[in-house]
C-alpha cells in the first residue's frame, strides 16, 4: 500500500478491519463511503483502503491470519441527510439497523445513525450540527 499524503496532527493515522468475507465488506463499505463522498483509495491482495481505513482478508500479510473482532467506527457528514443517506445504503448493502438515523442526547445538534456492518461492527454517520461561529476578538490599546 502507497502512501500518497501524510495528514500531520491527527490522532488516528488508520484503522484496520479483518473481516471474514472481503467482497462482502467491500460491497458494503463501498456503498456507505460513496454517500459519504469517500473514495475507495486503492486495493491489493486481500485488502481495500479508503483514507485512513483498511479492510482485509484474514489471510492479507498484515492481518497475520488474525479476524480484528467488534469496533465502533463513526464517519463525520455534511449534514442530516447525508446520515439518512448513509444509513439507506447500509442497509441496501449487507449491514443491519443498530439506531435509525435521529438526534442523540450526546451534545445538542448530534444527529447519528448507527449500523452494524457484514462482521458486526457498529459503523456511525454523526452530523454534529452547524459550525458554532465564535465572537470577533476585540484588541484595547491603552
Amino acid at each position: 500500500m502507497e502512501t500518497n499524503e501524510l495528514h500531520r496532527g491527527r490522532l488516528i493515522d488508520h484503522v484496520q478491519l479483518v473481516v471474514r468475507d472481503l467482497a462482502a465488506s467491500r460491497r458494503f463499505y463501498e456503498a456507505v463511503l460513496q454517500v459519504l463522498e469517500i473514495p475507495i483509495s486503492g486495493e491489493g491482495d486481500g485488502f481495500f483502503w479508503a483514507d485512513e481505513l483498511v479492510v482485509s482478508s484474514p489471510s492479507s500479510e498484515a492481518a497475520l491470519g488474525e479476524l480484528t473482532g467488534r469496533h465502533h467506527l463513526a464517519f463525520q457528514a455534511r449534514d442530516e441527510a447525508m446520515v439518512q443517506a448513509f444509513h439507506r445504503a447500509a442497509i441496501l448493502h449487507g449491514g443491519t439497523d443498530n439506531g435509525a438515523p435521529g438526534p442523540r442526547a450526546y451534545h445538542p445538534g448530534y444527529f447519528g445513525a448507527f449500523v452494524l456492518d457484514p462482521d458486526g461492527n457498529n459503523i456511525e454517520a454523526v452530523y454534529h450540527g452547524p459550525a458554532k461561529r465564535s465572537a470577533p476578538s476585540v484588541h484595547v490599546t491603552f
